[in-house]
């Protein structure tokens, strides 16, 4: 897929969360890489560039506090490459992509991955 479609498709995830959700995202840049950078992978401590869907980096929101003003935009991170690599159809691409867009908002607003995975069960 072209990445052009691919990141219309990430942005049309963005616009299908529930306003409540997307209203209350803050100083966040949401973006598509082909694949991550084989820093992003060092610190995560994964080998494969296959297996990192999509990845957020920053401060989350409920860490904020007093003097945070002025912090850079945390970043999100959507990677092509891998979410291509897993499905097998266009409406299993609009899923991974749904899924791991929300993933990543998810730890934006604080939670952390074991949080994040009881949260991916209650939704479906």
């Amino acid at each position: 897929m072209k990445r052009i479609e691919f990141e219309k498709l990430t942005e049309q995830a963005i616009l299908d969360l529930p306003e409540h959700i997307r209203s209350k995202m803050d100083n966040v840049a949401i973006l598509v890489e082909e694949k991550p950078s084989k820093e992003q992978l060092r610190k995560i401590k994964i080998d494969s560039q296959y297996s990192l869907l999509g990845l957020y980096e920053g401060v989350p929101q409920n860490v904020w506090g007093r003097g945070s003003g002025s912090i850079l935009p945390d970043k999100i991170t959507i990677f092509q490459k891998a979410i291509e690599s897993y499905a097998n159809s266009e409406k299993e691409l609009i899923e991974l992509i749904k899924n791991t867009v929300w993933h990543e908002i998810a730890h934006h607003f604080g939670f952390d991955e074991k949080a994040v995975r009881l949260l991916e069960k209650k939704r479906k």
